[in-house]
């Protein structure tokens, strides 16, 4: 089934060539069934490449999902082209009357900045004490994983001695969870970090779920009892080149930065990488749109 997107956004392109049912607006007015309202808050300077790659995960599921745009009003994106901000996104003012079944906060490489230090953080704790009562579950995203650890729980964050960059393995601890239903008992997922949260930490906080980690990446993938929000500390959702060109781009302006781990055949940057997370990747997203968005929303978004 489609994921429903403005006509003319960017990522339409590149997914119908990639063979991914998108349906524009004007076709899903024409069909009488409530699509899933899901709202993302990109926090990312790469807005196009976070929507594609974010969009690819929401479309591959049997469900019509209606998706919104948001960015930050506290803070305007220096690497994106202001007409794309206007054209398919919207700010926090414009929904905070709207309620929705999903929502995803981003990533941010604002990670080695304490949280109160970063530009938009009043706006964000704003729009994360609004998901409590506005939206049905919050899928968080890396730094947006560990933002959401310590505003709703007063989980820190810990700087690590040097960048977690790479594809690790993982171990699923609750394999009866529906978030990772269909998964191997070990699956891999891509890491790009210099902050961690502490296995210890979620574990002796009351009201979170430890649900998977990593030997060498740490904690992965938690939630709230309730099933109301999601913390996911790397990048399921990240394409093949992701890493790649993460990884020549720090090389080029000189920083300290290793070969990324598991990631090119023999470790060697001229060859192309080889893809190992996909399919674990696909599940996780299509798995929490279906087992905590679809079958848990109320078909009434006012009784959210």
């Amino acid at each position: 089934m489609p994921i429903k997107i403005p006509d003319s956004l960017p990522a339409r392109a590149t997914l119908e060539g990639e063979n991914i049912f998108v349906m524009t607006e004007y076709r899903a007015l024409h069909q009488d069934i409530r699509p899933l309202k899901v709202l993302i808050l990109n926090l990312m300077p790469t807005k196009i490449v976070t929507e594609t790659q974010i969009l690819r995960k929401l479309s591959n599921t049997p469900l019509q999902v209606q998706v919104e745009l948001l960015r930050t009003s506290s803070y305007r994106s220096q690497h994106i082209d202001e007409d794309h901000l206007e054209s398919f996104y919207t700010t926090f003012d414009q929904v905070r009357g709207r309620k929705y079944d999903g929502m995803i906060i981003t990533g941010a490489p604002v990670e080695n900045l304490d949280f109160t230090q970063v530009e938009y953080w009043d706006e964000l704790c704003e729009i994360m004490e609004w998901t409590r009562s506005h939206v049905h579950s919050t899928l968080h995203i890396c730094w947006g994983a560990q933002a959401g650890l310590y505003f709703h729980y007063g989980v820190e964050k810990r700087s690590l001695p040097e960048k977690l960059f790479g594809v690790f393995d993982h171990r699923v601890l609750k394999p009866n969870s529906p978030l990772f239903r269909g998964f191997d008992d070990v699956f891999q997922a891509p890491h790009s970090r210099y902050t961690e949260v502490w296995e210890s930490d979620i574990r002796s906080t009351p009201g979170l779920e430890l649900l998977a980690v990593s030997g060498d990446a740490g904690v992965f993938a938690v939630k709230s009892e309730d099933s109301r929000q999601f913390f996911i500390t790397g990048h399921p959702e990240y394409d093949p080149d992701t890493l790649a060109r993460e990884y020549f781009r720090d090389r080029e302006k000189g920083l300290q930065i290793h070969v990324p781990y598991n990631y090119f055949p023999g470790d060697d940057p001229c060859r192309p990488p080889i893809v190992r997370w996909r399919s674990a990747g696909q599940l996780l997203y299509t798995n929490w749109l279906n087992y905590y968005v679809y079958q848990t929303t109320p078909y009434d978004l006012n009784k959210v």
